[in-house]
């Protein structure tokens, strides 16, 4: 038996700007933090035949071909991996909360794949595999960023260059301001998010087409990640709050669904209770409020009494690994 741990993330500054249809134009540049939250996926030679998969659903199928799980299918496709194999994943937090956990599995599901041909893989290869499975194949309208964080973890700065390549780079923090972001971000969670697909779409679209405020609000959002990074290097983390309330103002209006009148008042109680800023993780819609709390227990209180549950979490260093090979 294969066993991977992938871990979920959420995106510190410049969000959007890894989707193609901006990067190949303009290059983005994206922040993103792994956390302790995790996606596991077993692989395991079976004695009946065919394959067997189970996630949030039940699959049984005789062949490739009959695999609805649309991740599960173009992976094992990819290396050609035939049956009898059981897959099996499991999710500390589930899909369609905005965490990046579609790119997390695919990796975690190739590290595994690896794992089971016994090839030691690179975690920009995996990766950049996981980005072509999702992005080239199967034409979903999703950035880098999720795949290089989930392979990498820690805290790390990726350079989507015009040619596709992507360059990845820690952020360059010191132990205290870690520590200090562990201790005052906090994550609610929202609902889960049901039209991020429509978001991504939008702007998909709409970059495509040159759409003039499209395109000055995600070269403002690539700006305000390279402040964000400045301001966190240097220890500033009052001014990251600040940073990222500006950042919400600014991606809340980007494309419509990205928010909606419950979170625009959460978030609002949320900045009258304790918090210097926040945003919403992942496309939008629903998901995880992010915020950077000045008085952490009057957040908590606040949140609280709007019946939102917190997530706590603290950061992964390791990126996606293998944890058991029979």
């Amino acid at each position: 038996m294969i066993i991977t741990r992938t871990p979920l993330r959420i995106s510190i500054g410049g969000g959007g700007t890894d989707l193609p249809s901006y990067y190949r134009r303009f290059g983005g540049f994206v922040i993103s933090a792994a956390i302790n939250k995790h996606i596991y996926v077993s692989i395991n030679e079976r004695f009946s035949s065919g394959y067997l998969l189970k996630y949030s659903a039940l699959e049984q199928a005789s062949d490739l071909e009959e695999i609805r799980h649309p991740l599960i299918r173009e992976t094992l496709r990819l290396y050609d991996v035939q049956p009898p194999i059981e897959v099996v994943s499991m999710a500390d937090i589930p899909a369609g909360t905005g965490l990046g956990s579609s790119g997390a599995f695919t990796v975690g599901l190739l590290r595994a794949v690896h794992a089971l041909k016994r090839k030691y893989v690179d975690p920009g290869v995996v990766a950049e595999e996981a980005c072509k499975i999702e992005i080239e194949t199967l034409r979903q309208p999703v950035g880098k960023q999720d795949q290089y964080i989930a392979a990498y973890g820690g805290l790390a700065c990726f350079e989507f260059q015009e040619d596709g390549q992507v360059k990845v780079t820690p952020l360059n923090i010191s132990d205290n301001t870690l520590y200090d972001l562990e201790e005052h971000l906090l994550m609610f969670f929202t609902g889960y998010s049901r039209n991020a697909s429509s978001v991504l779409d939008d702007q998909k679209i709409r970059s495509d087409l040159g759409d003039a405020a499209m395109l000055d609000n995600l070269h403002f959002i690539k700006q305000l990640g390279l402040c964000i990074k400045q301001a966190l290097e240097r220890g500033d983390n009052r001014r990251f709050g600040e940073l990222m309330h500006e950042h919400w103002l600014h991606k809340k209006h980007r494309s419509p669904g990205t928010t909606n009148d419950g979170i625009d008042r959460w978030y609002d109680i949320g900045r009258e209770n304790g918090a210097l800023g926040g945003k919403l993780v992942g496309a939008g819609g629903g998901g995880f409020l992010l915020f950077y709390a000045d008085d952490r227990d009057s957040l908590r209180r606040a949140m609280q009494r709007e019946g939102l549950r917190e997530v706590r979490f603290g950061f992964d260093q390791e990126g996606s690994k293998l944890l058991v090979r029979d």
